[in-house]
């Protein structure tokens, strides 16, 4: 039988950070599932701090090699976090990869946890096998967007930020929007059908899926949305940041090799 790939996740969120050991293979968490409050403020050496902590829980049982993949709710590029949505403003311009490597001392990744997300829901969930264009949306503090067009990924698609009647979508199209504005399920779906609708005329996706949290309870708003491509809950749901950022970091180190 082969060896298990065996990576540890990571999953920044605005208010909670998760991480866990993934059997990169099945797309499983394997021993405990583990979760902190995000620091408030949630400044980088806040963050940095609580990612440690959780890496050095999560990987007690996991071999020393063994990479890590973390996921922030920023744009990424070459491990510098560029934008900072629903986190401190402070992750603007901050090299999280340069301030992890020498705490973690194994192998990393660093990406935008929507991404993230959306790898694993491509390769384990509702995207499996699924050509064309395929938009994910992670529905949460914010709204995180991956773009995959025959599978590959397009990263750092923010389309959580576009402008809908001059603001950001998200500020109404976010599920937390709809707990905060104490809307129904009806009148939150009308914001969200608008924000998929302006996306839908830019891009012209093949599939959307709906992630996060409140896709438990997709019969609730899904059938009230109008748009014309079709749309799915996510099957991976909250744990699907934390299965893409390990995945992630095994796929940087295989491609090193």
């Amino acid at each position: 039988m082969a060896e298990r790939r065996i990576a540890i996740g990571v999953d920044v969120g605005g208010s909670a950070i998760k991480a866990g050991a993934v059997d990169v293979e099945a797309g499983q968490l394997i021993g405990e599932r583990l979760q902190v409050p995000t620091p408030q403020p949630s400044t980088p050496p806040a963050v940095v701090e609580a990612i440690v902590g959780l890496v050095a829980q999560a990987g007690a049982n996991v071999p020393a090699g063994a990479p890590v993949g973390v996921g922030v709710p920023c744009v990424v590029v070459d491990g510098v976090t560029l934008t900072a949505a629903n986190i401190d403003k402070g992750w603007v311009g901050f090299d999280l990869e340069t301030a992890l490597r020498p705490l973690l001392r194994r192998p990393l990744m660093v990406l935008n946890d929507a991404d993230a997300a959306g790898m694993a829901e491509m390769r384990f969930g509702a995207g499996k096998g699924k050509l064309g264009v395929v938009l994910i949306l992670t529905l949460g503090t914010g709204v995180g967007s991956a773009l995959f067009v025959d599978g590959k990924l397009v990263p750092n698609t923010e389309l959580g930020h576009m402008e809908v009647r001059g603001k950001d979508a998200e500020k109404r199209s976010a599920a937390v929007a709809r707990v905060r504005d104490r809307e129904s399920w009806k009148q939150w779906a009308h914001d969200l059908d608008e924000h998929l609708t302006a996306i839908d005329r830019i891009l012209w996706p093949s599939l959307i899926i709906l992630g996060g949290g409140v896709s438990r309870d997709a019969d609730q708003f899904v059938p009230l949305l109008t748009i014309r491509p079709p749309i799915v809950p996510a099957t991976l749901r909250n744990d699907a940041g934390t299965v893409g950022a390990a995945m992630a970091a095994v796929e940087r180190e295989t491609a090193r090799l």
